[in-house]
């Protein structure tokens, strides 16, 4: 709203700012042209000119070259009219016939004033005679009656002042005006297109001049509220398919385990068969966690997973863990490397700490899945700042560029880019990242130095 409220004053002060522009623009034009008008040469110092250019010698008038050639430049003739009698005792050439020779004192008054025959006419002093000087006809306009009212004179400047200011006044008035009637219409709009990606419903009325700009906006609307309907739709059928899933496979997952577990302590079975036994409760038992990891993953996504949260020593936890695999690890084929810092003994996060194990198991799990004929694997736990960062890294197998561009990518837990049933980096990793997520870390993947896969997830620290 602020940003189309400023568009708005910004138009209307260019436009304010453009009329006042071209307003003093046509008055010091005007001025200009006015006082080139006057400057030009005043008809009156012109008459001057032709009265100082005339000279008398006995009875006979001469009219020198500049007055001969400022009366032939400007069209124009000029008489003298001698004082008393009116008779006009010189005249230049070109002298209209209708113009008069003999002037009484009123005829020399209207003259003196305006017109002769139509002439218009500036006067000058010759001596105690008269010089007329006549212009073409169209060459000026003369103001008869030029006389003003003193007080209208006085008060010039404080009328301007007033014009001004009425102006200033009808110009805040005008942008009030446009202002006022492109919000009102539009305030609607703006409201309805800001509430749009809030998930509101929006209704916007359909009239006036952008009652087709409403429509899109209420299509849209709509458009957006049929499109979250149908999202939740599905994503409530997929959680409690997943829900199901993982209730109805568990009983018999069980039943396989448990069976699974007597053939392999079964003394009366040849040693390969117990050996099979063993292998059908190990994939067993991975089946299962892979569906407690998709139901994990399902609650962490649409946040029905609760975080209990506490003070939690990630070094501690980190290295309780390391161990737990190392005494599980019999045959000593993913032994693990503490590479942390000794003087590093405490790093406190707030969070869930059953949910923090789940985590970093999954990153060593995922090494050792990956990695089938054994590797190292570098557990490290570092502070940076008031962050806590655990790092995982193999030097086994690794994963291809477009592997890790793909894992780091990947939006959503269900996703599969790729139409092979080859075992992948996926489920476990993603849910290391929503559980980073919702402690408010970040999780990271990388080739390792060793040239196997590295994984680090930062968290956010306490004092302690």
């Amino acid at each position: 709203m602020s940003s189309i409220l400023k568009l708005i004053r910004r138009f209307v002060a260019v436009l304010t700012i453009a009329t006042l522009i071209l307003l003093i623009l046509n008055v010091a034009l005007l001025i200009g042209f006015a006082r080139n008008q006057i400057g030009n040469g005043s008809p009156w110092k012109a008459a001057e000119s032709v009265s100082a250019s005339l000279t008398q010698e006995g009875e006979t008038y001469t009219l020198a070259d500049e007055g001969q050639q400022l009366l032939e430049q400007s069209g124009a003739w000029a008489i003298l009219v001698e004082n008393g009698s009116g008779q006009a005792v010189w005249h230049s050439d070109g002298l209209p016939a209708e113009v008069p020779l003999q002037y009484s004192i009123a005829d020399l008054s209207w003259a003196v004033r305006g017109y002769i025959a139509d002439y218009p006419i500036t006067t000058a002093e010759h001596g105690d005679d008269l010089i007329l000087m006549g212009y073409p006809k169209t060459a000026l306009w003369k103001l008869m009656w030029n006389t003003y009212d003193y007080q209208l004179i006085a008060n010039a400047p404080k009328m301007l002042f007033i014009f001004l200011f009425a102006n200033i006044i009808a110009l805040l008035v005008i942008y009030l005006v446009v202002v006022t009637g492109i919000l009102r219409p539009i305030r609607p709009l703006i409201r309805g297109i800001q509430a749009l990606p809030e998930g509101q419903e929006v209704y916007v009325k359909e009239r006036g001049l952008f009652s087709s700009l409403a429509k899109s906006v209420n299509r849209a609307s709509e458009k957006l509220r049929t499109q979250d309907y149908e999202l939740k739709k599905k994503d409530a059928a997929r959680a409690n398919w997943i829900a199901g899933v993982s209730h109805d496979i568990r009983t018999p997952l069980s039943m396989v385990m448990g069976y699974a577990s007597q053939l392999e302590e079964d003394p009366s079975l040849p040693a390969e068969g117990r050996k099979k036994a063993g292998i059908i409760r190990l994939q067993s038992l991975r089946m299962k966690n892979l569906v407690n990891d998709l139901n994990l993953a399902s609650k962490l996504e649409y946040n029905v997973q609760p975080l209990h949260r506490q003070s939690v020593n990630v070094v501690a936890l980190a290295r309780g863990i390391a161990v737990d695999f190392l005494n599980m690890d019999a045959e000593g084929q993913y032994p693990i490397e503490w590479a942390t810092d000794e003087n590093l003994t405490v790093c406190i996060v707030d969070g869930d700490p059953d949910l923090l194990k789940r985590a970093l198991s999954n990153l060593i799990l995922n090494a050792q899945v990956h990695n089938p004929d054994g590797c190292t694997i570098t557990l490290t736990v570092a502070r940076e700042g008031e962050r806590c960062r655990i790092t995982v890294t193999d030097d086994g197998v690794g994963v291809m560029d477009a592997q890790l561009k793909s894992l780091r990518n990947t939006p959503h837990y269900m996703f599969n880019d790729s139409g092979t049933g080859e075992q992948r980096h996926g489920l476990g990793l993603l849910i290391v990242r929503q559980i980073a997520q919702a402690h408010g870390g970040t999780v990271e993947m990388d080739h390792a130095p060793q040239g196997g896969f590295m994984v680090t997830m930062t968290l956010p620290g306490t004092a302690g």
